[in-house]
């Protein structure tokens, strides 16, 4: 699944390490996101999605 969660990181200038915290994951989750190797799970997105004050589907998008 592609995400623009390293775009909208950098656009606010936070770390992995920043966006963890506010996230409540490692920041090895948040690099496993941002690099593809993890899809969020739908509760996770969520957050994500509201942290953002975007929809789901401004973040994510399915690769199909």
């Amino acid at each position: 699944m592609k995400n623009r969660l390293k775009v909208l990181r950098a656009e606010r200038d936070w770390s992995q390490a920043d966006l963890a915290d506010k996230l409540q994951v490692s920041r090895q989750t948040i690099n496993a996101l941002e690099t593809g190797k993890y899809d969020p799970s739908l509760p996770l997105a969520f957050k994500i999605a509201r942290l953002f004050e975007q929809p789901i589907e401004a973040i994510f998008q399915d690769e199909a």
